[in-house]
């Protein structure tokens, strides 16, 4: 998947910046101290087992919650102060489905571009692209309920990027998909941040969805254990430990 490049080269300042976030639920806490950068271009694996944080992480980051302290820049913009500026900068896919499934799939993506203020012309535009690039063009009239959880998925990515986000979050995006649909997702994605130089952040708790990572950060009981190199982790402790825990494959 490619869109228009915006950026000739690799930004220097992070497009998302996190700094010592906290946050605590009913006197657990959940993050304790994540901190993080994400450059243009550049596609992060976000790793950890279910309950190491990550879904508090993306929550974050999307302004579903606030934190109990640090700080959350998108664009330069902090996400407390300045949050539509900072928001308008993410696209996001969801663990769990946010289209409307008794809806076609242009009609999904029209109320998209709608709330981002998109010209009706220009909207028809990006979505015949965004459709385009995955062969599915002829599904753009089909009732989502209809479609496969792999079409499905496909189409939340499109529908992602049609405001031209600089920063993707994904978020365990690859839930039911067979081992064949994740590849094709991941293989899109990747594609996206190098050829358009959007940053990605990849949340995922499977060890082979970190291959085309240009780089992992390991979450663990809301803290950052390691934040490098995919081969460097794989070769330490804590990667072996994590490859050879069952929970931890697919």
């Amino acid at each position: 998947m490619s869109l228009p490049n915006t950026s000739n080269s690799l930004s220097q300042q992070p497009l998302l910046k996190v700094i010592a976030l906290h946050k605590s639920y009913a006197g657990k806490p959940a993050l304790a101290g994540v901190s993080l950068q994400l450059f243009s271009g550049e596609m992060l694996a976000l790793l950890g087992q279910n309950g190491s944080g990550k879904s508090t992480l993306m929550q974050l980051l999307t302004g579903l919650f606030s934190p109990d302290s640090g700080s959350i820049e998108v664009l330069g913009h902090n996400i407390l102060s300045h949050a539509s500026q900072a928001l308008s900068g993410l696209g996001v896919v969801f663990q769990q489905t946010a289209l409307d499934l008794d809806l076609s799939v242009q009609a999904n993506l029209l109320f998209h571009t709608d709330l981002h203020g998109l010209p009706r012309k220009l909207a028809k535009q990006r979505i015949a692209q965004g459709l385009g690039l995955f062969d599915l063009a002829e599904q753009a009239g089909a009732v989502v309920r209809s479609l496969s959880g792999g079409t499905r998925r496909k189409i939340e990515l499109v529908r992602a990027v049609l405001h031209r986000p600089r920063v993707l979050l994904m978020d365990e995006a690859t839930v039911g998909l067979d081992p064949g649909s994740r590849q094709q997702m991941l293989k899109a994605v990747k594609t996206l941040a190098k050829d358009s130089q959007v940053a990605v952040l990849w949340a995922t708790h499977l060890m082979e969805e970190i291959e085309l990572a240009d780089r992992v950060l390991f979450l663990k009981a809301g803290q950052v254990l390691f934040d490098g190199g995919v081969d460097d982790f794989k070769t330490q402790e804590l990667g072996r430990d994590y490859i050879n825990n069952p929970s931890a494959k697919a």
